[in-house]
């Protein structure tokens, strides 16, 4: 059974779609942006926000900035809530700590907005550290952030960490920490974009993530996308 197990936040704790969507538009507004599509912008949960939205609007580095504080003026006053727990969520995590499970969030979220999300919601109180960027752009890359997170914890065997998340940046960089990783489909990235970095385990819902973290049976075939080869052997992925 894993003993330190990192979550990251949008859409794998929570469901921040509305919050993230409606800010994310409102900065485009301030451009003279218009965005008619709000599912369109789904594809920015998840990923460091500042690069998505220079890479999805073609902006150069200084109007691509201004995007990104136009949307924290917003995200600050009241997207930050518009956000819901995913159903199940509370209780998993509640049994992950009566197991002797200890738990963080690392996620590329700015540390101020997670730590407000999580304490807002119940949750702050289910984590040992709760671990996301800086707001000035340092640790923007997850696999920064996982090991951040990592320390914070105290993972002295990485056989026994694992992150969990719902894009592929969460798998990437736990396999960049050398650490397990769980990926959900309840979240925001697809099948494909999660079976593409080849996860330890890839999951439908909460109470499928409850099976594998709990160890109460092995994921079935259709869960399993590819177990990874044992620690320490030719193709094991951890780190010396």
């Amino acid at each position: 059974m894993y003993r330190w197990i990192l979550f990251d936040l949008d859409g794998t704790l929570t469901d921040p779609k509305e919050g993230i969507v409606r800010s994310i538009q409102y900065a485009l507004e301030k451009l003279g942006i218009h965005e008619p599509h709000p599912d369109k912008l789904q594809s920015f949960i998840g990923p460091p926000l500042l690069e998505a939205l220079r890479d999805t609007y073609h902006l150069d580095e200084q109007t691509a900035r201004a995007a990104l504080g136009y949307y924290r003026e917003r995200f600050e006053e009241r997207g930050m809530f518009e956000n819901a727990v995913f159903p199940g969520i509370e209780e998993l995590l509640s049994q992950l700590r009566a197991n002797g499970g200890i738990l963080a969030v690392a996620t590329s979220k700015p540390t101020v907005y997670a730590k407000k999300i999580c304490e807002h919601f119940g949750l702050a109180q289910h984590f040992a550290a709760i671990v996301g960027s800086e707001l000035d752009g340092r640790r923007s890359n997850k696999d920064e952030v996982v090991a951040a997170a990592m320390e914070a914890v105290g993972v002295r065997d990485v056989r026994r960490a694992v992150m969990i998340g719902d894009r592929k940046f969460d798998v990437m960089g736990a396999r960049k920490n050398g650490i397990d990783v769980v990926g959900v489909l309840y979240g925001y990235g697809s099948r494909l974009e999660l079976e593409s970095e080849r996860p330890s385990a890839l999951v439908n819902s909460v109470e499928e993530l409850k099976t594998v973290l709990l160890g109460r049976s092995h994921p079935t075939e259709g869960r399993m996308v590819r177990e990874r080869p044992p620690h320490g052997s030719a193709e094991s992925d951890e780190r010396p």
